[in-house]
């Protein structure tokens, strides 16, 4: 298989092949950069650090997925990334929007928080979850 970064293009036959370098994941917002450098390409604009704009990415509609184009995504270093988005990370993802209760209600972040504590899911399952929503992509660690 030939693996290319953000540059491939897709083919009718063939889906793009795109390349997430878990080296450069140390945390949710260089995550977010890494998404950008690899899915944004052509675009004047920087997807936020948001689950519901990488949902929507995902669909299509913009960057190197123009179209709904079919991907295979591989993702390098994935269980680092795994680490880098684990429990620390997901942990202060919540206290953070705690700190904004005239936009984020409290209640459901409580309760995340709460069953993060229990062994429920870290950023990095949520994002796995995001990918997994879209079967024109395949998402795969790297061998």
């Amino acid at each position: 298989m030939n693996m290319t970064h953000a540059t491939s293009v897709a083919t009718p036959s063939a889906p793009q092949i795109l390349m997430i370098d878990g080296a450069s994941i140390r945390d949710i917002a260089s995550f977010y950069d890494e998404i950008n450098r690899v899915f944004m390409v052509g675009e004047d604009w920087q997807l936020g650090a948001s689950l519901d704009g990488l949902d929507d990415m995902l669909y299509g509609g913009y960057g190197v997925l123009r179209g709904k184009a079919p991907a295979i995504v591989v993702w390098d270093q994935m269980d680092s990334s795994r680490i880098a988005l684990g429990v620390e990370a997901t942990r202060a993802y919540y206290l953070a929007k705690l700190e904004h209760p005239q936009v984020f209600k409290p209640g459901p972040i409580h309760a995340a928080l709460a069953r993060l504590g229990q062994g429920g899911p870290t950023y990095f399952d949520l994002v796995m979850q995001v990918f997994a929503d879209h079967p024109n992509i395949t998402l795969r660690a790297a061998e």
